[in-house]
């Protein structure tokens, strides 16, 4: 189940449509900012339900 979100660079500001997948459970991983392609760590919470609980979106040297 994709989620369309809209992700802004903690590097460069832009921001770019993503797609966030609940159906894994909470996670974080690592997504390329399309604009100037540094990384962005992605941390997703997501409930039992598989609903989407809040998702912050960081540079990964913080």
């Amino acid at each position: 189940m994709l989620t369309p979100c809209t992700i802004e660079c903690p590097y460069c500001g832009e921001s770019f449509e993503s797609s966030l997948d609940a159906s894994a459970g909470s996670q974080h991983y690592i997504e390329d900012c399309y604009v100037c392609c540094r990384p962005i760590e992605i941390h997703l919470k997501v409930d039992s339900g598989s609903n989407i609980m809040s998702m912050l979106a960081k540079r990964d040297d913080e």
